[in-house]
This record gives C-alpha cells, sequence and structure tokens, in this order.
C-alpha cells in the first residue's frame, strides 16, 4: 500500500479520469509515500498551508498501471524521516480503480498533522 497526498476538491475535480497531479508534468512523476508515519512528516513539512479537507489516497501499488519506483528523497527527505526510507515514485497517473481507501489529514491547533481518519 502507497500513499498519496491532495487537497479534497483537487481529488474530486475529474473523478471520471485518472488523477494526474501537477507534479506528474513538473517532476515526471507523482509523489507518494510508504506509510502513515512518513505521509503525516510530508504534509507537515509541504502542505501546512494546502487547502483543506487534505485526504491520504491509499493506493494498491499492484493495481497501478502506471511503473513505479522506490527511490530516495532527493535532496533530503523532510524533517522526521530516516534518509534511509524509499519514496514510491509512480510514473503516469493514478489508477482510481487501484484506491483502496481514502482518509482525511488530521490537524491540531498548531496545524501539525496528527493522524489519519475517516472523512466527516
Amino acid at each position: 500500500m502507497i500513499y498519496h497526498l491532495v487537497p479534497k476538491a483537487e481529488w474530486d475535480a475529474r473523478p471520471d479520469l485518472p488523477y494526474a497531479p501537477a507534479s506528474l508534468g513538473e517532476d515526471g512523476f507523482v509523489h507518494c509515500s510508504p506509510d502513515e508515519e512518513t505521509t503525516l512528516a510530508i504534509a507537515d513539512a509541504f502542505y501546512r498551508t494546502a487547502p483543506r479537507p487534505l485526504l491520504a489516497v491509499l493506493l494498491d501499488e499492484s493495481r497501478l498501471t502506471a511503473r513505479c519506483e522506490w527511490e530516495t528523497a532527493a535532496p533530503a527527505p523532510p524533517p522526521g524521516v530516516p534518509g534511509s526510507v524509499l519514496f514510491p515514485h509512480v510514473f503516469g497517473p493514478l489508477d482510481r480503480s487501484a484506491v483502496t481507501r481514502v482518509l482525511e489529514v488530521h490537524w491540531d491547533k498548531e496545524d501539525r498533522a496528527t493522524g489519519l481518519g475517516r472523512r466527516d
């Protein structure tokens, strides 16, 4: 299972098509993370000011039609994530049929990501 963070409005914009975020065009791949802990660290580092609600889309890597490669973070992982962690990079749009769950990122009063849970 791999995780991808996305604002709900962006995820819901074209539900009839595979999801292709801007990073696919900019970086050549879709950024994903390997587990909940790393996903929360990424939310803290890069998504504190993103539109809310922020979703964590859980994907079954075996159901993706695009190639997925596990690579080191470049230039460095986000704070709190060891340098040994490999990140899944998907080299194509995310197939909605690969989605197994969609969870919402929960935040505390200081806008720190505290967990993933059901969407309210």
